[in-house]
């Protein structure tokens, strides 16, 4: 670990190289998420339009969606299969550029400081995607 040889203003330009691409992948999967959700409300459903809707009746709280419920048709169904199977694999994703950018950080801040088992430490976290450890060392703050 002493024949490390960090350049941290290197290390500063890679993490905002890294920064600026997760924001505009998040910005592409949240329109991935709404336009999934528009093409499932404007697909329509396979039963006659008095079927669209299925009235429940009970009372409702205060500021609660109504009981009632709109049809779904096979189209919207597959599209929130479809996002519901992708869901843990994009949170993976997210948590992996999370631990990484987090990682090179602290990583990068204690090399710095000196503390070299500190910054292996970080730099393993980061390795198993233990964001609770990184978080817990300061790099999420």
């Amino acid at each position: 670990m002493s024949a490390w040889d960090i350049k941290p203003q290197g290390v500063q330009g890679q993490l905002k190289v890294v920064g600026t691409h997760a924001g505009e992948l998040e910005k592409a999967l949240n329109a991935l998420m709404k336009d999934l959700s528009e093409a499932a409300q404007a697909a329509g459903t396979a039963v006659p339009g008095t079927a669209a809707e299925t009235p429940l009746h009970g009372p409702v709280a205060p500021g609660q969606e109504p009981l009632s419920r709109a049809a779904m048709g096979p189209v919207a169904a597959a599209l929130g299969q479809y996002a519901k199977a992708r869901e843990a694999q994009l949170k993976s994703m997210a948590e992996r550029i999370q631990a990484a950018v987090l990682g090179a950080a602290t990583a990068t801040n204690e090399y710095v400081e000196g503390d070299l088992e500190t910054a292996k430490q970080a730099q393993n976290a980061a390795k198993s995607v233990r964001l609770d450890l990184l978080k817990g060392m300061g790099a999420g703050k």
